[in-house]
This record gives C-alpha cells, sequence and structure tokens, in this order.
C-alpha cells in the first residue's frame, strides 16, 4: 500500500507539465484565431474532460481538437466565397486528416491489439473515415451555395459528437491499459507523424452523399 509521501510523489510526477484547462484551451483558440484575427470563435462550453492541458498524448489530442472546434465555429461566421471561408475550411480539412491519421498510428494501432479496448479503436477509426468523406463532400461543393453552409453545420455536429467520444470514453478506457511512458512516447509519435502528414496534405474533393434537399 502506498504511503503518503509515495502517493503525493506519484500525483506530483503525473501533474508535472500540466496546463491549467483554460489555459490550454485559450491557447489552442488562439492558434485558431490567428488565421482570421477579425472573426469571432465562439465555441460554447466544451464537454468535460480530464485531459485538458495533460503533457502526454491524450492533452496533445484534446489540444488539436480545442483549435478544431474553434475553426468550425470561424467558419461558421464566414459568407459566400470569402477568402476567410476558403482559407479557414483548407486548414481544418488538411489539420483534421494529418490528426486523425497521425492518431490512428500513434494511439489506435496499439489499442486495436488489446482485446479490452479494440471495439473503442475500430469505432474511432471508422468515423475518421466518416469524416473524411464528409470534408471530400463539402470540398467538391459550392461554397457560395446556402446549401454548402447547412451540410457544413451536419458536419460540424459530427464531429463535435466524435471528439465528444473519444475525450469522455475511448480514451478513458485506453488510458487504464497505457503507462505513463507509453503516453509520453506515443505523444512524440503523434507529433512527428502529424507534421509529416500535414506537409502532404491534400484537400480531397469527393461528392458522395446524396443531396438530400440541401443544395
Amino acid at each position: 500500500m502506498a504511503t503518503g509521501k509515495t502517493a503525493t510523489k506519484s500525483i506530483a510526477t503525473k501533474n508535472a507539465g500540466k496546463t491549467a484547462p483554460k489555459q490550454a484551451k485559450a491557447k489552442s483558440i488562439a492558434k485558431a484565431k490567428a488565421l482570421a484575427p477579425d472573426l469571432a470563435a465562439r465555441i460554447g462550453s466544451t464537454p468535460r474532460t480530464k485531459f485538458r492541458g495533460n503533457p502526454d498524448l491524450f492533452g496533445r489530442l484534446v489540444e488539436d481538437h480545442d483549435k478544431h472546434r474553434a475553426l468550425f465555429a470561424m467558419i461558421a461566421e464566414t459568407e459566400g466565397k470569402s477568402k476567410d471561408r476558403q482559407k479557414l475550411f483548407k486548414e481544418l480539412a488538411k489539420d483534421v486528416a494529418a490528426h486523425a491519421a497521425a492518431e490512428e498510428q500513434a494511439l489506435w494501432s496499439s489499442v486495436l491489439r488489446n482485446p479490452a479496448t479494440t471495439p473503442d479503436g475500430r469505432h474511432a477509426v471508422a468515423e475518421h473515415k466518416a469524416l473524411d468523406d464528409m470534408f471530400a463532400d463539402l470540398a467538391a461543393r459550392d461554397m457560395g451555395k446556402s446549401g454548402w453552409l447547412k451540410r457544413f453545420a451536419v458536419l460540424h455536429e459530427e464531429y463535435l459528437h466524435h471528439i465528444k467520444e473519444e475525450e469522455q470514453e475511448q480514451f478513458v478506457a485506453a488510458e487504464k491499459h497505457l503507462t505513463p511512458a507509453d503516453l509520453r512516447y506515443m505523444k512524440s509519435v503523434f507529433n512527428r507523424r502529424k507534421r509529416e502528414e500535414k506537409a502532404a496534405a491534400v484537400v480531397k474533393k469527393k461528392i458522395k452523399l446524396k443531396a438530400g434537399g440541401l443544395d
């Protein structure tokens, strides 16, 4: 049984390098705002997660999630084929794709090998593919039409649902089977892989979804 000193040391080690959640979220939003300072980033409240501000892989993933939340909110403030809409959508599409690919290599490739967490890994990867298809569909459509923003709102909702599940369920389940050393190593893999994926990313354009009367 751990002594008081041992337990205190363990907590201190775990919290080393941790950033306050509000500060971590503000930093992520600022990264998005730097692309279009005049646009509001009204992301509202975010689902509770114990990982925001953590110095390990999960904190790094939530950092990206918050940046993406801000980019989605900023795009919703744009109109027609404005330069801001085009620039922000391109950044969002490329960053989400790079994030997903790096996350799959750093985290889910390991999680899928553990029977206890295989379903979570499969679910996350399947949702990455669905989101990728939705981004490609939007990229292939005319940004100037009202239907585009309606489709974008659907994508926004799907993305928020996906990251809420990750932050509140899938990351929690995965953490139980990973050591702090695992998570530090995975973070380095994620950062390296994301840089590579982002540098090579292109915005795919392919209409796959039915019109659904939105155009």
